[in-house]
């Protein structure tokens, strides 16, 4: 049997390919869901999202599932010892900004999810022919990192939020001919 057709990025391991398939592009929602979202983006920064996937569950684990209470209740000595688990990304600037935004989240009278979603594209985009035709920002990603910087966030650009955007289903940006690109 033939594989679908897929996005070009989603081919070259298998991660990507349960990534793309069963996650990717798919709308979530939820605050805790979000945060953990928005914390592996910024984990990524500088590195292969291949890298992220494979350590997401050492992720998951260093940071309480991040649960955005349990992450904003974190101390210097967990800060110290997330610096030493070599299982994560061991980032000092990205380990404390997922704590500093913890607690930015729990600022948010609305909610990180509400607050996320409300930069959602209205309507439909043309879909993307190829990924070189798939930005890297958009007037929307770059509203949302403001917002979210006005809001005391930090580590978070409008190529961070475009990519969290993509991920979560804000936008679809499955290329055309990829199995999961909504009509």
């Amino acid at each position: 049997m033939d594989e679908p057709g897929r996005c070009g990025w989603a081919t070259s391991a298998p991660e990507y390919i349960a990534y793309h398939d069963e996650e990717w592009g798919r709308p979530l929602r939820g605050d805790d869901a979000l945060f953990e979202r928005l914390c592996l983006e910024a984990f990524q920064s500088g590195l292969s999202w291949i890298t992220i996937l494979r350590k997401r569950p050492a992720f998951r684990a260093a940071f309480a599932g991040f649960a955005i209470d349990a992450v904003a209740a974190f101390t210097a000595e967990d800060e110290a010892r997330l610096m030493a688990d070599a299982s994560i990304v061991r980032n000092r600037a990205k380990i404390a900004a997922a704590v500093s935004n913890a607690r930015a989240a729990q600022r948010l009278p609305e909610g990180l999810s509400e607050l996320l979603w409300s930069f959602a594209p209205a309507g439909d985009r043309p879909r993307p022919a190829t990924l070189a035709d798939v930005p890297a920002t958009s007037p929307e990603s770059g509203a949302m990192a403001k917002e979210l910087k006005r809001r005391g966030f930090v580590f978070v650009g409008p190529t961070t939020a475009y990519a969290l955007m993509q991920a979560t289903g804000m936008v679809d940006d499955h290329v055309a001919g990829c199995f999961r690109a909504r009509s």
